[in-house]
């Protein structure tokens, strides 16, 4: 027997239904990701991937970096992040790092656990409230490049251009460029500001390109 139009009317406009509603979900998460959109990756060496919401996803050039992602790089890779239109991310090898905020230009917050970053503000750009938080202290930085990480067997903060305030242990020292400050271990204090010899300086530096 076939099934006359009139019976079939109420599955095909369910099936109606049902397509719009997932349609109208997909546009929904669509929008709400481009609204958490941070960024994007500039370039990869190496393998790099993203975690968020209990879903992993590689990186490579070109891919989009959203806030509440757990950026992650692999041994020996080189991964370069540009937030916003003036902030770049160099990352070096076994980098562990969560963008827990950024709202367009205005504020950000940073969170990294391990290995060698390089924070690179442009010069010129907008005064911005961003701040680099790790378990050995937290960085606000104002118009700056400056570098993070492991460098001589201690955590080192290094500013190659502008001014950071580097807090830790409950002291805060303010360096400028071509100054440095370490702090041996989490809840450590950070010593006084002193001129990174040129080897230091490369060396640290090299460890994210």
């Amino acid at each position: 027997m076939r099934r006359s139009t009139k019976d079939a009317a109420p599955f095909s406009s369910g099936r109606r239904s049902l397509l719009g509603g997932a349609a109208c979900a997909a546009v929904l998460s669509s929008a709400s990701r481009a609204a958490n959109a941070a960024g994007s990756v500039e370039s990869c060496l190496g393998l790099a991937d993203a975690e968020a919401h209990g879903a992993t996803r590689v990186l490579g050039s070109g891919a989009e970096v959203f806030v509440g992602d757990l950026i992650s790089t692999h041994e020996a890779a080189r991964l370069v992040m540009l937030l916003g239109v003036a902030t770049r991310i160099h990352m070096g090898g076994s980098v562990r790092m969560r963008i827990d905020k950024y709202l367009a230009e205005t504020r950000g917050e940073l969170h990294f656990e391990s290995g060698p970053v390089l924070l690179d503000r442009n010069e010129g750009a907008p005064a911005m409230d961003l701040r680099l938080r790790s378990p050995f202290g937290a960085i606000a930085l104002r118009g700056t490049r400056f570098f993070a990480g492991p460098s001589k067997g201690v955590f080192g903060v290094f500013v190659e251009r502008g001014i950071v305030d580097f807090t830790a242990g409950g002291r805060t020292v303010r360096l400028t460029a071509g100054e440095g400050s370490d702090v041996r271990r989490p809840g450590g204090t950070p010593t006084a500001p002193s001129r990174w010899s040129s080897e230091r300086a490369l060396d640290a530096l090299s460890s994210v390109y």
